[in-house]
């Protein structure tokens, strides 16, 4: 883990997303949920995009979802991520209604893809302080 050379997420709101990141190293999955119209979002922002309040809390999620799309990656734009390729790059449907981009693993790159397939979070440790949310076969 010491050795990881990819480039690790980038927090431009830190105090927004920070609950997120640290669910994550828990091996928890939580999202955005709106209190007055019980909504899940995504991504975290200041307000809910369906009623428009400020009124929010993180709730924990199933981590089960389905893949809406994905692209697959065969030359990737960092050098770091060339050991990679094939890599699949994914729109994940969770159950809970929101969308996240993500990765899927543990699964054969482009054969074992298939749209609508069962998704479940899986969570990759790649430092002692980053932990990413990526998704596998269910």
């Amino acid at each position: 883990m010491a050795d990881y050379a990819k480039p690790l997420p980038r927090q431009e709101v830190p105090e927004l997303t920070q609950p997120f990141w640290d669910a994550a190293t828990r091996h928890e999955l939580l999202i955005p949920r709106c209190r007055p119209c019980n909504r899940y979002f995504w991504y975290p922002r200041p307000a809910c995009p369906h009623c428009l309040r400020e009124d929010w809390e993180w709730a924990k999620v199933s981590g089960r979802g389905r893949l809406h799309t994905y692209t697959v990656v065969r030359q990737p734009q960092n050098p770091n991520f060339q050991g990679d390729v094939p890599y699949a790059y994914a729109v994940v449907q969770l159950d809970e209604g929101v969308r996240m981009i993500s990765n899927i693993v543990d699964c054969p790159i482009p054969d074992g893809l298939q749209v609508d397939m069962p998704l479940v979070a899986t969570f990759d440790d790649v430092t002692p302080e980053w932990t990413l949310v990526k998704f596998k076969p269910a």
